[in-house]
């Protein structure tokens, strides 16, 4: 199982990317959102890799994230949902976007991936709302760097180099983490992982950029028993 390729970026397709690891070419898909977050030909990438064998097939997909790399092995555990559509979801929306989607039955926004229908929609939402709270718990770890002199025969020199740049219009660091963060506070006050999730992305959607304790309150906001 290849798991992570780390080399320097040769060619850039308009779903692929061609990576030259100790002189061997590795073609990756990717989605769109991390095509974008990708640097330009000749610097030095790292993506991490899920290895799709079919008896006529061989294909490497790329993730700048461990995270996002478990979206996609999730997403695909869904009948009628192969790599491919998985990348569009992945590239409409991103893994918090996914998230959200999933915890809110947001099958109109799943729709917005490309090739992605009605009845596929509904169905990823429902087969994965009590998976998908798992997920969310999860913190980001930070990419680790890549050493250009050690993994892709660089100048022994070379500062690290980082896997990729973050795509515009994804969220910063501090940001992702408030997710997994706020969950486990609510976790810890007795609430259930559905119910957790479907009130931090709620709370998310109405304020992206709110902190944990923000979007904790928030959330307890929306748990509180009505009227």
């Amino acid at each position: 199982m290849i798991g992570r390729i780390a080399g320097r970026l040769i060619h850039r397709g308009s779903d692929h990317v061609l990576i030259d690891v100790g002189g061997v070419g590795y073609i990756v898909h990717v989605s769109d959102r991390t095509l974008m977050g990708l640097p330009g030909p000749g610097q030095v990438v790292a993506l991490y890799t899920e290895l799709v064998v079919r008896e006529d097939l061989l294909q490497l997909f790329g993730f700048p994230t461990l995270l996002e790399k478990e979206w996609h092995r999730l997403l695909t555990s869904v009948q009628g949902v192969g790599a491919k559509a998985s990348m569009a979801m992945l590239g409409a929306l991103g893994p918090d976007g996914v998230a959200r989607a999933i915890a809110l039955a947001d099958a109109a926004s799943v729709r917005k991936a490309p090739g992605v229908g009605p009845k596929l929609a509904q169905r990823v939402v429902l087969e994965l709302r009590d998976k998908a709270p798992a997920l969310m718990a999860q913190v980001t770890p930070a990419p680790d760097l890549v050493e250009a002199d050690a993994e892709v025969g660089g100048d022994a020199n070379a500062a690290p180099v980082a896997p990729a740049k973050p795509p515009k219009g994804s969220a910063p660091p501090a940001e992702s983490a408030a997710v997994p963060e706020a969950m486990s506070a609510l976790g810890n006050l007795g609430y259930g992982p559905a119910d957790a999730a479907r009130a931090v992305a709620e709370a998310q959607a109405a304020t992206p950029d709110a902190d944990t304790p923000a979007l904790i309150r928030a959330a307890l906001r929306l748990l509180a028993p009505k009227g």
